[in-house]
């Protein structure tokens, strides 16, 4: 009986929308940007998961803001930020030296990324790719979490404000295009339109592992000019601020409170951020979480569309 209860197709509005949404988005993506097989994979779970049951299709409308976020993403490449404004090089490096620096033996300034450059061990190389790695998995996972542990609403706050956080710090990427400190060691001053990304101190962990993770996840990265707010800094810190509003256990708040600190301090220690770059990032996620809860999420008519999408992914 409860796998009878469970089957239930969608109503024809629902399949309409579900439908021609994942059409529009496959054909600007084709248009655009270029479909790769991950785009076809990825659709067709949405749809294999929307079409036969009502758990499965709440599980899909509730995880919205995740695809939205990387369908924006992805759709940044329509129209690189590069082209819009003049990209910040030297300018950000000087500010974190003057800011940050670090006065060597023999007396040069470094910034903090130099000087890890020239100063690492393989047991930081290593914590600091697993650190990494959690950026956008743990985030999911704790909103997962959320979702089946009966939060409905917690979650939802959550995954809205993890979406507003990255549309806000993609917009400052046009606002202000900026370099990573690995790219003025790799390329100088210079800001070289369509330069690939690199893997920068990442790189030590899959030489450790063997496992060419990072490469094959920098070596596709088309846009480096990106640095501004470091949104690697702001995940799973949105992640914590949602833990401690919604009193998450205590192993929850402490694994998001350490892989937190440690997704910052790898941010600069690879050299893929500057302190400067962090610190936006954090910022970035604090003016996020204050805008959603304390002047979007209060206006009455957004309040109820909430409640109706609460409803609707815990029917």
């Amino acid at each position: 009986m409860a796998i009878t209860s469970a089957f239930s197709i969608p109503s024809r509005r629902e399949l309409i929308c579900a439908i021609a949404a994942i059409a529009l988005w496959l054909g600007v993506t084709a248009t655009f940007v270029g479909l790769r097989p991950e785009h076809g994979l990825l659709a067709f779970a949405m749809l294999a998961l929307f079409i036969p049951s009502a758990p499965s299709r709440r599980l899909v409308v509730a995880l919205l803001p995740f695809f939205v976020f990387g369908v924006s993403y992805d759709w940044m490449n329509i129209v690189p930020n590069y082209t819009v404004n003049p990209v910040d090089v030297a300018g950000i490096y000087n500010a974190e030296k003057a800011l940050f620096g670090i006065t060597d033996a023999a007396g040069a300034v470094l910034t903090p990324n130099e000087f890890f450059a020239l100063h690492h061990c393989t047991a930081m190389d290593f914590m600091a790719g697993v650190f990494y790695l959690c950026w956008v998995p743990v985030p999911i996972i704790f909103g997962i979490w959320l979702y089946y542990k009966g939060q409905r609403t917690a979650y939802l706050h959550f995954a809205l404000v993890f979406l507003l956080v990255n549309l806000l710090g993609f917009a400052v990427y046009y606002v202000h295009p900026a370099a990573p400190p690995w790219y003025v060691a790799s390329h100088g001053f210079d800001a070289i339109p369509g330069t690939l990304g690199e893997v920068a101190g990442l790189g030590r962990f899959d030489d450790i592992t063997g496992l060419g993770i990072f490469h094959g996840l920098y070596s596709r990265n088309a846009n480096v000019f990106a640095a501004v707010p470091s949104l690697h800094s702001a995940y799973t810190f949105v992640a914590l601020l949602y833990a401690l509003r919604y009193h998450s256990s205590k192993a929850w708040i402490a694994a998001l409170a350490v892989i937190t600190v440690g997704i910052w301090f790898t941010a600069v220690y690879t050299s893929h951020h500057y302190i400067i770059d962090v610190l936006a990032g954090i910022a970035c996620a604090i003016v996020g979480y204050i805008i959603f809860e304390y002047a979007i999420a209060i206006i009455p008519a957004v309040k109820r569309a909430l409640a109706r999408y609460a409803a609707y992914i815990s029917a």
